[in-house]
């Protein structure tokens, strides 16, 4: 037996329908196609989106993108908290020390050592800080943020024009 000996097995292959040949059989008329509309005429090009700006024009070209819904941290280490005089830590205390800016949500980082209690409030913990607190015998408390659960409100350059 050769390569040009090899054939399917009876009945598991099918000619391809011929459309579009007469009104008599199958496939005649409209050909499967439906009735008018788009599909049912030529080419429709890969990515139209019915004439609304496809994807590919909307997102810029070069350099990617400064996505609209980024989530920005002042951050705070633990050795700041260290030094901080205090055993309750919030938001408010630090920026009234000036250890974090007036604006924006605070994160707690995990660079340096914590020797002592403290119980810390703040937007967002790393896993390191959250850690190091609670062994020293502090406690963690998270802050939800302003905007919710989802995403915060979008902000940029393409939003300030409408």
């Amino acid at each position: 037996m050769k390569v040009h000996d090899l054939k399917p097995a009876p009945g598991s292959t099918k000619a391809k329908r011929r459309v579009g040949r007469g009104i008599a059989g199958k496939g005649g008329k409209t050909a499967g196609r439906g009735t008018k509309g788009q599909k049912a005429r030529g080419n429709v090009p890969v990515g139209f989106e019915g004439g609304q700006l496809p994807l590919t024009q909307r997102v810029p070209k070069l350099k990617g993108f400064k996505n609209p819904f980024r989530v920005e941290y002042t951050v705070v280490n633990l050795d700041a908290l260290e030094s901080f005089d205090g055993d309750d830590v919030t938001p408010e205390t630090l920026r009234a020390k000036g250890l974090v800016h007036k604006h924006g949500l605070v994160k707690v980082l995990g660079r340096g050592e914590l020797n002592r209690v403290v119980r810390v409030r703040a937007h967002a913990f790393s896993k390191s800080a959250e850690r190091a607190i609670t062994a020293a015998g502090g406690s963690v408390d998270v802050i939800p943020p302003p905007f919710g659960n989802g995403r915060p409100a979008a902000k940029g350059n393409a939003l300030t024009n409408r």
